[in-house]
């Protein structure tokens, strides 16, 4: 999927877009399969009695909303979250209904480097660092292929728009 072109300047163009990778939604679907199989369970359970048909139905509403509030809403956290590096800036934006983000010009980045440990190695993803003129560096969780990401983005930070050989700029 590629990033709103309204969001990018004339001459810039989306390197990577990502988003989280897909570890993080395995505990929601772990739940889903708990709250569906919980609840046919007590509706089996209350089949014989009396009051069977209001049992259901509460036991319908609570799992409503435990699936939407449990599964749902992190499924739709994860779609919205996006990490982006364009040929001009580092760009993350994430949030539903309050919309946060952050734009980093890859000119006032430092350095980049990335952390994952043997399980992020196996699934193939990590948290990669970004220090720029910040106080604080800043840490972005669970980007995939975070080795991959981490190259392209240091080559955005130190390219040189001199060693391009269609450069007409001054100083040649």
């Amino acid at each position: 999927m590629a990033y709103p072109d309204d969001l990018l300047g004339e001459d810039e163009y989306v390197v990577v877009h990502k988003h989280p990778h897909w570890k993080m939604l395995v505990v929601p679907v772990l739940l889903l399969f708990v709250v569906v199989g919980g609840g046919s369970y007590l509706a089996a359970l209350a089949a014989p009695t009396p009051w069977h048909l209001p049992a259901w139905i509460a036991l319908a509403v609570v799992g409503v909303v435990l699936l939407a509030w449990l599964t749902l809403a992190p499924l739709v956290r994860w779609r919205t979250t996006h990490f982006v590096v364009t040929t001009h800036r580092l760009m993350v934006r994430e949030g539903v209904f309050t919309r946060s983000g952050i734009d980093i010009p890859t000119s006032r980045i430092n350095s980049v480097r990335f952390r994952h440990g043997l399980l992020d190695r196996v699934l193939g993803c990590g948290t990669l660092i970004v220090e720029s003129a910040s106080d604080e560096p800043l840490e972005f969780d669970d980007i995939p292929q975070v080795e991959k990401v981490h190259t392209l983005l240091y080559r955005e930070v130190n390219d040189d728009p001199r060693d391009d050989p269609g450069y007409a700029g001054e100083g040649r």
